[in-house]
């Protein structure tokens, strides 16, 4: 088994929930894409892509069966930090509503670890 070269860290249950409502074979290739994102040095952007204008926030992507799963996710010193409010992926364009769910829980995130 490969080594981790980045840790992932899921906040809060926000990608368990939506894992949770997937089916067991989605499930699996959702675990399948962590893996990458743990293991690989280099990961493919079919795998990992930066979204244009939204200052670092990423999307994690998975396809199975015909179908398109998208979890958002940013890079924080060093860690992958997974936020996973994904979504199944209709469209071509990511909808700015997922997309202004992503940014909020990101600043979640970072409100939070300010705390003391």
């Amino acid at each position: 088994m490969a080594e981790n070269v980045r840790e992932v860290v899921l906040f809060k249950r926000y990608f368990d929930d939506f894992f949770d409502q997937q089916p067991r074979k989605v499930q699996e290739k959702l675990y399948w894409s962590i893996k990458v994102l743990r293991t690989v040095e280099k990961i493919p952007e079919n795998h990992l892509k930066k979204l244009a204008g939204t200052d670092g926030l990423m999307e994690m992507r998975t396809q199975f069966g015909g179908n398109i799963y998208r979890v958002f996710c940013f890079f924080d010193e060093g860690k992958i930090v997974v936020l996973m409010n994904g979504f199944q992926k209709k469209t071509d364009k990511t909808p700015q509503n997922e997309i202004d769910r992503a940014l909020r829980i990101r600043e979640e995130y970072y409100a939070e670890k300010e705390k003391p």
